[in-house]
């Protein structure tokens, strides 16, 4: 799956309940692999008429349709994946917002969670292994740096690591911290957490709403290695962090960023946050920056994706 930048396209499909749809649906993957687009195209057209709500169908006739450069018939497509599944699970809505259609909007919970179940048992391997990974790194050596210029120690009694995944962020800090709570949205990835044995407490959540089941200055240390790339609007989630944190606690996070303004949408499906955007949205927040610099999270295409690190500080 290209939101991920795995070196397979993999994606959680529906079958349709109709065998004849099914099978269509199944030998036009096959041709979408192989290249030959039109021929897929039309075997997808064939199963969308034997099941008109077959929601995988939709959404790959509308890849389909974007990678032969025909966009108003690749929105069409997308706009019935979405309406035959609701919770779009396949992210139709985003491919949306790439072809200018709708506008930017936050990513479907359904759709974050299925793209992390499915990946949760290898998703450690391919993003050390194949992806280069080095979030959890960037944001330890630059929570160390920025404790060691403040002149205050690195430890941290209670830290939370949101979208906390199988947990490389808490291998990282696990000298630093001594009760870690872990939330992500996928029951996959709490479950590859809990066995790696370094969190005190897991919960299946999203980010702002596991941070609202916490109390008021409980931590003493929030991050979010490559999380928020999965969220367009930050000012929800640092309000909580502030909130949860005790006074002096800080909040590391890693992004990917670009060059103009504001947030866009690449084309891996993840958004990117200008330099810009992000200081304003920590100083709304009402923390103190301490850190906000260029860094590389992880590669994709074999080329380093832009990103930038950051640490602020309650005061």
């Amino acid at each position: 799956m290209t939101n991920l930048g795995f070196p397979m396209p993999l994606r959680l499909f529906h079958s349709s309940g109709d065998l004849m749809a099914d099978r269509r649906f199944e030998f036009a993957r096959d041709l979408q692999l192989k290249g030959d687009l039109p021929a897929a195209a039309d075997l997808l057209e064939q199963a969308i008429e034997l099941a008109p709500n077959f929601a995988s169908a939709w959404f790959t006739l509308g890849e389909i349709r974007q990678q032969l450069g025909e966009r108003d018939k690749a929105i069409a497509a997308f706009r019935k994946s979405r309406e035959c599944d609701p919770e779009d699970q396949h992210g139709a809505g985003l491919h949306l917002i790439r072809l200018g259609d709708v506008q930017m909007t936050e990513m479907p919970k359904a759709y974050v969670q299925a793209l992390f179940d499915q990946y949760a048992p290898r998703f450690e391997h391919v993003l050390i292994n194949d992806l280069g990974y080095r979030a959890p790194a960037l944001i330890f050596k630059a929570v160390l740096a920025a404790r060691v210029a403040a002149k205050k120690p690195a430890f941290f009694k209670r830290t939370i690591d949101l979208g906390c995944g199988t947990g490389l962020a808490a291998a990282a800090f696990a000298r630093q911290v001594d009760h870690f709570i872990g939330i992500d949205l996928s029951s996959g990835m709490i479950r590859e957490a809990r066995a790696s044995g370094l969190y005190a407490e897991l919960e299946v959540a999203d980010m702002i709403e596991g941070l609202r089941g916490k109390g008021d200055a409980s931590a003493n240390l929030v991050v979010a290695a490559d999380a928020f790339v999965y969220l367009s609007d930050l000012a929800p989630v640092l309000t909580e962090a502030v909130r949860v944190l005790a006074s002096g606690g800080v909040l590391a996070f890693t992004l990917e960023t670009h060059d103009g303004s504001g947030i866009v949408l690449g084309e891996g499906l993840r958004y990117a946050h200008s330099a810009e955007y992000v200081r304003d949205a920590i100083a709304q927040a009402g923390l103190k920056l301490l850190t906000l610099e260029p860094a590389s999270p992880r590669n994709e295409n074999n080329e380093p994706v832009r990103g930038l690190v950051v640490v602020a500080e309650k005061t």
